[in-house]
């Protein structure tokens, strides 16, 4: 058999234990919070019909979906020399699921009658997108979702707003969390007289942290937009000052403009309810966030972490009508969803993840050989029965063999079960921090690791 190089695909990642450590230690941390805020977990599965998917992310996000071949004789009776959008239907009816959103919407509808509205729901899953690697995007990420759909009220986005904060404060992450309102997009659209260049004008300015501005200017251009409309957005870019004072500008120059001024209601109360709490992150209004995906509607988040040059490490925002797409009109919902895979790229930068977190075993017993073994298989029973993480060593292999593993390990403590130790039913104990060792029974062995 030829021999086969040892690869994975770009875009992807294998991860070791203490990179799964520390992977747990970000899920677990987004977990709680989730549970703290009542939010319930649901799964889907990886591959989705591409019915569901298609058409929910703009023309952008549709060409990044992975799409799986049909199984079977997918390929009798196609004509590959047709257009590629005619045969891809014949042979891909899935894919994998680029968010997790758009499969939350179909699960609501799917499940109607087993969910009761309003629902909150949390999820942890992987996601897959056909993107260019590079650092902090990759091909295949985990997103950590928490929706609440079948509600209007502002109470949910501020609820978003407090766990972000939340999160991260106890990651240890300074962030900005900023803020804007689709409306408030859609009203500068109709400002400037371009109300059908909306997806246009939203996805050109979403590029302005990564581009800049004259390059947004000429993507606009690229996009059918006039000089003309182009310069009637610079009093929106030049906006001065807190939320507060940009928002009434906004009030000013939307006189007359419905769906803009409904932009700026919503922001207000968003703010003013903000406004009753003490945050640690700061909170922005960011009028060139625009969030690439079609369907929000309403409030949109996007968060940065301070001192680490990466994109986003969390967004979300309001949709008014992604289930209607299903069949189920009128149901609106608002989400966020952090991601898992930014956020370690930043605790590592910054080195904040706990020390401790890549051991495996907090005692690791040295075993001497038969006899000296079935005590210490009996000692480290009555640890695990503890909660204490315990390593017997499988082989009556050399001390400094056996020592030399705890140390790589990074093991705090080794545990000796020698003649006299087996006659005296104790253990020796080993800090291997210190260098200090003591004999103790099992329990006071519990006592003194715990």
């Amino acid at each position: 058999m030829a021999t086969v190089k040892c690869s994975i695909p770009k875009g992807t990642r294998d991860f070791l234990p203490v990179e799964m450590a520390r992977r747990n230690y970000i899920f677990d941390t987004i977990r709680s919070v989730f549970k703290a805020f009542a939010f319930e977990p649901i799964e889907t599965p990886s591959l989705e019909n591409l019915s569901t998917l298609m058409g929910k992310y703009g023309e952008e996000g549709d060409k990044l979906l992975f799409k799986v071949l049909n199984s079977g004789d997918f390929m009798d009776g196609v004509d590959f020399q047709q257009d590629y959008h005619k045969v891809a239907p014949q042979i891909c009816e899935r894919g994998l699921r680029y968010d997790l959103t758009v499969p939350f919407a179909r699960f609501v509808v799917q499940h109607r009658e087993q969910v009761q509205l309003p629902f909150r729901r949390y999820q942890l899953q992987p996601v897959w997108r056909a993107d260019r690697p590079q650092k902090g995007r990759y091909r295949e990420f985990y997103q950590c979702d928490a929706d609440m759909i079948g509600s209007d009220s502002m109470l949910n986005e501020l609820e978003l707003v407090q766990m972000i904060d939340e999160v991260f404060r106890r990651l240890g992450i300074g962030v900005v969390v900023k803020i804007n309102n689709r409306k408030i997009l859609a009203g500068i659209a109709e400002l400037i007289g371009a109300p059908d260049k909306l997806v246009d004008i939203t996805v050109a300015i979403d590029k302005l942290d990564k581009i800049g501005l004259d390059n947004v200017r000429g993507e606009l251009r690229e996009r059918g937009l006039s000089e003309q409309q182009i310069e009637a957005l610079n009093p929106v870019f030049d906006l001065q000052g807190d939320a507060r004072q940009k928002l009434a500008r906004l009030r000013e120059l939307f006189a007359g403009i419905e769906v803009g001024l409904k932009g700026v209601e919503e922001t207000t109360e968003l703010f003013d309810l903000i406004g009753l709490f003490s945050l640690e992150c700061e909170v922005e209004l960011d009028l060139t966030l625009a969030r690439g995906l079609n369907y929000y509607t309403g409030a949109i988040f996007e968060v940065k972490a301070k001192n680490v040059s990466i994109g986003s490490i969390c967004g979300g925002g309001r949709y008014d009508n992604l289930t209607g797409i299903f069949g189920m009109p009128g149901v609106s919902g608002v989400g966020i969803s952090f991601g898992a895979d930014r956020i370690y790229d930043v605790l590592t930068e910054l080195e904040l993840f706990p020390a401790d977190l890549g051991q495996s075993a907090r005692v690791m017993f040295v075993n001497f050989g038969p006899e000296e073994l079935k005590h210490c298989i009996r000692c480290a029973h009555q640890l695990r029965d503890a909660g204490i993480a315990t390593l017997v060593y499988p082989d009556a292999a050399k001390m400094k063999k056996q020592m030399d593993y705890a140390n790589r390990k990074g093991f705090p403590f080794v545990a000796f079960v020698g003649e006299s130790e087996l006659r005296d039913g104790t253990v020796t104990l080993k800090d291997m921090t210190s260098g200090t060792q003591e004999t103790l029974t099992v329990d006071q062995m519990i006592e003194r690791l715990k």
